[in-house]
């Protein structure tokens, strides 16, 4: 049986060869995941000691059915799955691989449905499964580097149509409506930061502004007065473009790459999820985030980033369920 190659001698391209590999056969599923999460030094996961050993099968020769491994210096066993988002999963590996490598590699997203279909599992085991990677490919809070350079804020509404009879009131576009509004912060030319808000306020879109830009930037939005008084705060200011009358480009004053980033997103709500609640909406968002912001690598680079972003994260089925 052909098993994945070390990680040092491991290509851009190689990865997209080597990922059926991965998706097909546990144990190269589990040698990929230990080289990546790993960064192929094997590490205790409970003393952080890089003086482990395989655990072997007596009888076989080969590895334990669990893929164990134990510490010298802490006398403790474990897998590549404890301290990851992996952790407590009764999954086979090669679903996390498979599911990993369709988040990574659809630009619109993948449904926990499809992933049920391939997998055959159930659509609850997949809909976790997702929720999982999702986490993965979020960064932690104020880890990710400040926004530079010229700064295009908007704010959009995701949500479908009220239905009939229910007591909500006609649809309405913009503000007021009962869609959830999300906010998005993109760099021309460079990464993203979006996030779910309660309400369009003037107090919650400057105080993402604050905590996302750098203060060289140059703030660039519409004409929404909540706006205002925000370039004070910035080096380059604050410019905008009028879109009551039909003014979407004004020198370096755009809004369109904000607005590309939310097309993306509204796609993939309407053509592959159908429907997202508001209680994990935010989870949706930061999957998109994450290929955008990694939008220049191939696939085989992306999947191995979301891989090691799996690292030191935990999501239980009750902290999902809350």
């Amino acid at each position: 049986m052909r098993k994945l190659q070390n990680k040092s001698n491991l290509g851009k391209t190689d990865i997209i060869e080597q990922m059926p590999l991965a998706c097909a056969d546990e144990t190269a599923a589990v040698e990929f995941f230990e080289n990546e999460i790993w960064h192929g030094v094997p590490l205790c996961a409970h003393c952080q000691s890089t003086n482990v050993y395989k655990m072997m099968d007596a009888k076989t020769g080969q590895r334990s059915n669990r893929f164990l491994w134990r510490c010298h210096a802490c006398k403790k066993q474990f897998t590549v799955r404890i301290g990851t988002v992996l952790e407590e999963s009764r999954l086979p590996l090669r679903h996390w691989a498979y599911a990993f490598w369709r988040s990574a590699s659809s630009k619109k997203g993948v449904a926990a449905l499809e992933i049920a279909r391939h997998c055959q599992i159930s659509y609850k085991s997949a809909l976790f499964l997702m929720h999982r990677i999702r986490l993965a490919l979020t960064p932690e809070r104020g880890t990710s580097p400040k926004l530079k350079g010229i700064v295009e804020c908007d704010e959009t509404y995701v949500g479908g149509r009220p239905r009939p009879g229910r007591g909500l009131g006609p649809f309405k576009r913009g503000r007021g409506t009962l869609k959830t509004p999300v906010f998005g912060m993109v760099e021309r030319g460079g990464r993203i930061h979006r996030r779910v808000i309660p309400c369009v306020s003037g107090k919650n879109l400057k105080e993402a502004i604050r905590e996302c830009v750098d203060r060289d930037a140059t703030i660039s939005t519409d004409q929404l007065h909540l706006y205002r008084g925000i370039g004070k705060e910035f080096k380059g200011g604050h410019i905008r473009v009028n879109h009551a009358c039909n003014q979407y480009v004004l020198g370096d004053a755009s809004t369109n790459t904000a607005e590309s980033s939310f097309a993306l997103l509204k796609r993939g709500m309407t053509g592959i999820y159908h429907a997202v609640s508001k209680k994990h909406l935010h989870r949706y968002v930061k999957e998109f985030d994450f290929r955008w912001n990694t939008r220049n690598m191939n696939d085989g680079e992306r999947t191995v980033a979301a891989v090691q972003g799996a690292a030191g994260k935990r999501l239980d089925y009750k902290t999902l369920t809350e």
